[in-house]
């Protein structure tokens, strides 16, 4: 097998013209590149050099293999460049799963937020509806999901669960109900009014539960819906009040419906990053677990501005399956 080292200094050699000349570039001795061309020839099993006068000139085989070694040089410094973007985050590719509230309000800007610091990271996005994500990130098949995590005492092995906000509920009634006109309703004051199911069975829906749970009763679920859309559509219609995350309502609601902050308890869903708890230490996985901190840090800032019952916002027709 030939060397690369050796091939090398036989293009310093080549390119300077003489034995003496490349040694005083490369800053070795002449005998030691001679010796270096000595042992490259019999790897080669060709003459590769011939004199002339008091310099050198490559032979077929010596041009051939000096041309090979410019173009492996060529790579290794590209392949240098490419690490070093790579160790910086400034180029690789990080596989995502999310769900669908999360992706105008968080995935969207954080992806925008991570093409301006590192354009050369490429994003595989990918949605999911029931299937659990967080299988995926087990099985290697993406880098990180977004979720929502039942609680504190949760745990999937293998993954750890990187917080990053909680998402308020607000609920959702007809025009002219009787609880329309308040800036806050009490969970309370809904006990004794028909539900709109919005949710599937999972922490979505058990946030929901358990805060009416608290509230001292259990919905009385008149209609379940698949999404958030046909939920809002189901309560203009007259069929009952639900609750929706305030993710599914930043782009904005109905206006044959009012929207109103609930409290006694609130109810909150906690959306977590999930990654492997033994993955290496990525560069591009680190800028977006950064860019989604951040923006979810804003979202957290930003509280969803009350609608009034003029509010003339188009409804939201993103479908919405379990979160």
């Amino acid at each position: 097998m030939l060397d690369m080292r050796r091939m090398q200094i036989l293009r310093a050699v080549v390119t300077s013209g003489s034995v003496t000349a490349a040694a005083r570039n490369l800053g070795y001795t002449p005998s030691a590149v001679s010796q270096q061309m000595t042992a490259l020839e019999k790897e080669a099993g060709i003459p590769l050099l011939e004199r002339t006068g008091r310099g050198v000139r490559p032979t077929d085989a010596g041009r051939l293999l000096s041309d090979c070694a410019t173009a492996i040089g060529k790579h290794v410094a590209e392949a240098e460049t490419a690490l070093a973007e790579l160790r910086a985050g400034h180029r690789g590719r990080v596989s995502m799963r999310y769900f669908a509230t999360a992706g105008a309000s968080l995935v969207a800007p954080a992806l925008a937020a991570l093409r301006r610091e590192h354009p050369g990271v490429l994003v595989d996005l990918k949605l999911f509806d029931l299937d659990d994500p967080v299988l995926d990130v087990k099985a290697r098949r993406a880098d990180l999901a977004l979720v929502v995590r039942p609680g504190d005492g949760f745990a999937a092995e293998g993954v750890r669960f990187l917080h990053l906000l909680d998402d308020r509920y607000r609920v959702v009634l007809p025009k002219g109900h009787r609880l329309a006109a308040e800036p806050v309703v009490e969970l309370a004051a809904l006990a004794g009014e028909s539900w709109v199911g919005s949710e599937s069975p999972g922490p979505c829906q058990d946030a929901v539960l358990d805060a009416c749970g608290a509230a001292g009763f259990t919905p009385d679920f008149v209609v379940e819906s698949g999404d958030y859309a046909t939920a809002q559509g189901l309560v203009a219609a007259g069929l009952g009040v639900t609750l929706l995350p305030e993710l599914a309502l930043a782009g904005g609601h109905r206006p044959d419906v009012v929207v109103r902050e609930v409290a006694g308890p609130d109810p909150v869903r906690s959306i977590h990053a999930a990654v492997r708890n033994a993955s290496p230490a990525q560069p591009a996985l680190r800028g977006l677990l950064a860019a989604l901190r951040e923006v979810a840090s804003a979202a957290t800032d930003t509280a969803l501005p009350d609608p009034s019952p003029t509010d003339t916002a188009l409804p939201d027709s993103s479908r919405e399956g379990a979160a």
